[in-house]
């Protein structure tokens, strides 16, 4: 971690071609495979990324002794103990809901392309399984779409999730910031998080993270 910290590399193989901070004539490279013979157990770096706070203040989460880790990138223009605790809420509700982006302006237009046609292809079959006389022509099926479009749009964006501490239910992430910053008399938004969990695109994962996450949220 102090090494990825304090490295000017633009990529992971420039990573790995780096002098070794604890021994420069080592590459972490090097390094990396003197340690998997020491422990004889496979051992990778796959990602990194560095945040810098600008115009506002950064939280950190680890879940699970490394399993899970959250920086939330802040904009805000007061920086107490107040915002600080938001924040670190804010990194637990990334830990354990997983949100792909921060607000619906992020999403691409392919993946929404792409979410539209799985939903669409499904609302079809199911649709053709139905009495003839019951089935519903293709122009409000495609209007039913937008409901459940919306719907997926709401959980995998940081804003519109509903918080996970939330006294009512209901209040999103969006309004819980709203609130906080007025409060603190300031505008506080989320610029950006880095989610990683371990394993995470290499296999199946058998534990359920999530839910551990949320019970330690919720006490």
């Amino acid at each position: 971690a102090n090494q990825a910290l304090n490295s000017d590399a633009a990529d992971m193989d420039a990573f790995m071609a780096e002098a070794w901070a604890e021994d420069p004539s080592k590459t972490v490279k090097d390094a990396l495979v003197d340690m998997i013979a020491v422990i004889s157990e496979k051992l990778s770096i796959r990602r990194f990324e560095k945040v810098t706070a600008e115009n506002g203040m950064l939280a950190t989460y680890v879940h699970g002794g490394g399993r899970i880790g959250v920086i939330i990138d802040a904009e805000t223009a007061v920086c107490n103990d107040a915002i600080a605790e938001a924040l670190q809420n804010i990194a637990m509700q990334v830990a354990a809901m997983s949100p792909k982006y921060v607000s619906q302006d992020e999403i691409p237009q392919s993946y929404r392309d792409h979410e539209k046609e799985i939903l669409l292809a499904q609302a079809i079959e199911e649709n053709n399984k139905l009495p003839e006389n019951k089935r519903k022509p293709q122009n409000i099926i495609e209007k039913m779409l937008i409901g459940r479009l919306n719907k997926e749009f709401k959980e995998i964006c940081l804003n519109d999730q509903v918080y996970v501490k939330a006294e009512d239910g209901k209040q999103s992430v969006g309004k819980y910031l709203e609130q906080v910053g007025k409060a603190n008399g300031t505008t506080l938004k989320i610029k950006k998080f880095v989610r990683f969990e371990t394993g995470e695109g290499i296999e199946k994962r058998q534990d359920n993270f999530a839910e551990e996450v949320m019970a330690q949220v919720k006490g």
